[in-house]
């Protein structure tokens, strides 16, 4: 039996395609909490993460992401976060490494651990100290034997290069992933700059995730592709975005939003729109293709039916689903089975379904980020007091 082939071996040769949104896809289904957005059900609730990997898996992924968003000391103890005092960093991401094992290997696919932003650089404290919370992911990611790592969900390429440096002491392949949009970083540095840093630092493959829908991330990223083609620079491409459509969110995405977290629905990106997005990041060079927050099964479906013909496969899950709704012509309705084709869903333009609703949001534009007072990070949970005065402080800093 031939060894199983790595990430960069399989980028250099066709598309790898990601998985989707963990974080909202359990927090609807129950076993996540909003507001830490911590991964604890891994060890909770480990079927309902084993099961959400074997969806993906089936869809047509590549990678099974370990669930360890946040999951470092300083995220887990953040805010009042109850579950810190039960569960480490070394027991979530160890539970998380041995559910996406378990699914990889029945599939083939390769295994990533994931790292992200840290309340420790938002609080303003020293590189050591961040450096310190990324070490101790990373050491369980290899203890655990991880394909490949995630740094990803970074809003500061400061913080992201930090990141890095730890991530490559692995000898790993390192995939960078910064949350921002075509107006770079939240201290000002531009896209392109953005992804010069990340791949000088050492990643192998840089892109974008989350905070943006599919399309501003692609413009993002083709600042970030003009930027490194300028300086010489060859890497890899990533994206993986949002499923929920963000054209007026600001720099800060769809946190800035008024519907976040809890009234975003109506967003939610169609597996037409993802078939779009999948054919405009191939065309665009992006090989590693997946998604983010709303991205589920369905959608990274339509990503391996879209490029079915580069990977010269389909997924398991397109077994019960002929492309381009051609089993719409088994409907008992005539105008239902009208609608069996792609001609019929590429021009439709779907209506969100609330009357009187606005078509667009006006964004919390606090303008904070690392450095700022208001953002230092504490261990106890926010008082009443507290949310009254951040309500006051939002209304100044919005002229509302």
């Amino acid at each position: 039996m031939a060894p199983k082939k790595g990430l960069l071996e399989r980028l250099d040769e066709g598309v790898v395609i990601g998985d989707g949104g963990f974080v909202f896809a359990l927090e609807k289904r129950g076993y996540v909490k909003a507001g830490p957005w911590t991964p604890e059900a891994c060890i909770e609730h480990p079927e309902a993460v084993r099961q959400l990997h074997r969806e993906f898996l089936r869809a047509g992924s590549d990678v099974m992401q370990a669930f360890t968003f946040y999951a470092s000391d300083d995220k887990l103890s953040n805010r009042g976060n109850e579950s810190s005092k039960k569960y480490t960093c070394e027991g979530i991401n160890k539970a998380a490494c041995d559910l996406a094992r378990e699914v990889a290997d029945e599939g083939g696919a390769l295994v990533a651990g994931g790292l992200s932003q840290t309340p420790t650089y938002l609080s303003g404290l020293s590189k050591e100290a961040t450096q310190k919370e990324f070490q101790k992911q990373v050491d369980v990611f290899m203890k655990n034997n991880v394909d490949f790592l995630i740094p990803e969900y970074f809003e500061h390429v400061e913080e992201m290069v930090w990141a890095i440096e730890v991530c490559v002491k692995s000898g790993l392949p390192v995939v960078a992933s910064m949350c921002i949009g075509p107006e770079g970083d939240l201290h000002g540095v531009t896209a392109g700059e953005c992804a010069v840093r990340m791949a000088k630092a050492g990643a192998h493959v840089v892109g974008l995730n989350c905070h943006f829908d599919p399309f501003v991330t692609l413009e993002g990223l083709k600042k970030m592709k003009a930027a490194l083609d300028a300086a010489g620079i060859k890497v890899h491409l990533i994206a993986q975005p949002l499923a929920l459509h963000t054209p007026d969110a600001e720099k800060q995405g769809f946190i800035d939003l008024p519907e976040f977290p809890f009234g975003l629905e109506p967003r939610t990106c169609t597996r037409w729109d993802m078939h779009r997005y999948a054919r405009e990041a191939y065309d665009l060079g992006v090989r590693y293709i997946g998604g983010c927050c709303a991205f589920e099964a369905y959608h990274i479906r339509a990503v391996a039916e879209e490029l079915s013909k580069e990977r010269g496969c389909l997924p398991e899950a397109s077994q019960k689903h002929e492309q381009w709704a051609g089993g719409l012509r088994m409907h008992t309705k005539p105008w239902v089975r009208a609608r069996a084709g792609k001609q019929y869903w590429e021009k439709l333009k779907p209506s969100s379904g609330r009357p009187f609703s606005s078509a667009m949001s006006k964004p919390d534009c606090w303008g904070v980020t690392a450095g700022d007072k208001i953002l230092k990070q504490k261990t106890e949970a926010t008082t009443e007091e507290e949310i009254v005065d951040l309500k006051q402080k939002g209304r100044l800093m919005n002229g509302k």
